[in-house]
């Protein structure tokens, strides 16, 4: 689980400042209501589902924002509370705790939260680690597979007869990127179009299997945790603790080296 109550309050915020935005439009000084005409309730849309007006279509809008912001806490949240909590503000009656108790509140929540992450960011780890040493190991006896000394694995699907790259070179590659599930995480062929990199600047994995292609090679590198994005892995993104990922490259030229 990903999302901290910082991030889920910001975005509920967010949602908020976004539509003080939209109700700061110009505004006709005899009518008082916007000069684009917006202000009798004329729906943006066609209704439909009993969204007749711009009131409930607007409202319905606010309600899908703070929803979708709210997902990756629904099982921490009760529903009716929070409605509950959201009328009475907007009321503007009492509420129930202080403002003293609901920092207290969400202090230990997060806390709480904190360590549930920490906790299943650690069996994440070991988790991938063994998927990963399981997999190497197996896929290691194939015989068009072949295994360096840190332990990368590669095998050359088109072998190229151009020069190899060194490790000062910067290299003009198509590539895609996927977890051992077959889960894309980075695609430049679905982009379009190739990446130009530094070698210094890409994980050791990279720079050790670009090092083994002649210019015009593709290759099917797997490459294991330490040598890729090690025990933090992508913070936030695709790419787990420890994860062993699967990379199909192909070397179109080394840019600044030797043709």
């Amino acid at each position: 689980m990903k999302v901290s109550m910082r991030s889920t309050t910001l975005a509920v915020l967010g949602v908020a400042l976004s539509f003080a935005l939209l109700a700061c439009k110009p505004l006709d000084k005899d009518t008082g209501k916007p000069v684009d005409g917006s202000g009798d309730d004329t729906p943006a849309v066609a209704a439909k589902a009993g969204l007749k007006t711009e009131k409930q279509q607007v409202s319905y809008v606010i309600g899908m924002q703070i929803g979708d912001s709210l997902k990756g806490a629904k099982d921490e949240v009760d529903l009716d509370t929070l409605f509950k909590a959201v009328k009475s503000t907007v009321d503007g009656k009492e509420p129930l705790l202080t403002q003293e108790e609901a920092m207290q509140v969400m202090q230990a929540f997060s806390m709480r939260m904190q360590a549930r992450q920490m906790a299943e960011f650690e069996q994440s780890k070991e988790k991938n680690a063994e998927e990963g040493k399981q997999f190497l190991a197996e896929n290691g006896k194939k015989p068009e597979v072949k295994t360096t000394e840190s332990g990368l694995q590669y095998q050359a699907l088109t072998e190229g007869q151009g020069a190899k790259p060194k490790a000062g070179d910067t290299v003009r590659v198509h590539y895609k990127g996927t977890l051992l599930d077959g889960e894309t995480f980075d695609d430049s062929y679905a982009r379009g179009e190739p990446v130009e990199f530094a070698l210094a600047q890409v994980v050791p994995g990279w720079q050790e299997g670009l090092q083994l292609m002649p210019v015009g090679s593709k290759y099917k590198l797997w490459i294991p945790g330490e040598l890729g994005y090690g025990e933090q892995g992508t913070p936030g993104g695709p790419i787990g603790p420890n994860a062993t990922l699967v990379f199909e490259v192909e070397l179109l030229d080394i840019v600044n080296g030797e043709k």
